[in-house]
């Protein structure tokens, strides 16, 4: 019967309204904005981002690194083929923040979990394949 039950939510992928696909691209522009933002200013070495690296404990020779780093996975995540890939990357990525954040007791740490959120929500709303692995339904 359990069988059964997936083999139909497989065959059959939940329908893409309008509203949620733009629901989705809302949420995915505003994080590839954000990430966008953040690999930029990572890779020019803005002064307030080498103070940042230096408050969390990071080398500032490992900058433009990093910031190339999150632009590639940023990228990974807006090609649709790739988005999932991206999505894992960029969680990743937004785990380490928030990782660091926390030893440092810093509150800022769930501005890195909401963005996270984003990544994934964006990509369950304009995606339906992602929608039949993760029905939100009875």
């Amino acid at each position: 019967m359990q069988k059964e039950m997936v083999m139909q939510a497989v065959a059959s992928p939940v329908e893409n309204s309008k509203k949620m696909l733009w629901a989705g691209r809302v949420l995915t522009g505003l994080v590839v904005l954000f990430m966008a933002f953040d690999g930029v200013t990572k890779v020019t070495r803005a002064p307030q981002v080498l103070k940042a690296m230096v408050e969390l404990g990071f080398p500032d020779d490992l900058t433009r690194v990093l910031g190339v780093l999150v632009l590639a996975c940023t990228v990974v995540y807006v090609i649709p083929r790739t988005s999932v890939l991206g999505a894992i990357l960029l969680t990743a990525w937004l785990g380490g923040a928030t990782a660091a954040k926390v030893r440092l007791e810093d509150h800022t740490m769930f501005f890195s979990v909401v963005i996270g959120v984003m990544v994934w929500g964006g990509l369950f709303f304009r995606d339906k394949r992602l929608r039949t692995l993760i029905p939100l339904h009875d």
